[in-house]
Parts: structure tokens; sequence; C-alpha cells
């Protein structure tokens, strides 16, 4: 059975991972909002230039579907646009 200057110590490791832990994650948020204003600043020059921002996000997302999976969905949005009589 543990005597209690066991259990602090245990207790004491515990603390100090879980804040290494709470360290790490503080890290890795400051560095994705960098990232994210990265990005925002790259779309407003995108922007600036003349890009449709919104065409571009829509190819961002096509991009990251392997090619089956976005003719999959072409053909489906094809479909119904054409159930719904706009092609």
């Amino acid at each position: 059975m543990p005597t209690t200057g066991d259990v602090s110590s245990s207790e004491g490791v515990a603390a100090n991972e879980l804040r290494a832990f709470i360290e790490r994650i503080e890290r890795l948020v400051e560095e994705k909002e960098g990232i994210a204003g990265d990005i925002k600043e790259v779309m407003a020059e995108l922007k600036g230039r003349g890009f449709d921002v919104k065409a571009v996000n829509a190819i961002l997302r096509m991009r990251k579907k392997d090619h089956s999976e976005r003719q999959e969905e072409e053909a489906i949005l094809e479909l119904y646009m054409q159930a719904l009589g706009m092609v």
C-alpha cells in the first residue's frame, strides 16, 4: 500500500505530465492561429489580384477529395440539376 509520500509524488508526476501536454497544445494552437492568419493574408492577396475567393475555396475542397469521390458527387449534382430543369 502506498504511503502518503508515494501518493503525492505520483500525483506530482501526473500533474507535470498533464502540464506538459497542456503547454504543447497551447503552442500548437498558437501555431495554428498564425497559419490561419497567413492563409487569410494569401486569400486577401488572391482577391486583390482579381481572383474569386469562393471559386478558389471550392477548388481547394475538391482537391482534398480523390478522383472517384469527386466524380460521384459531380454526377449526383448533375442528376439533381437535370431533375430541377437547371441544365
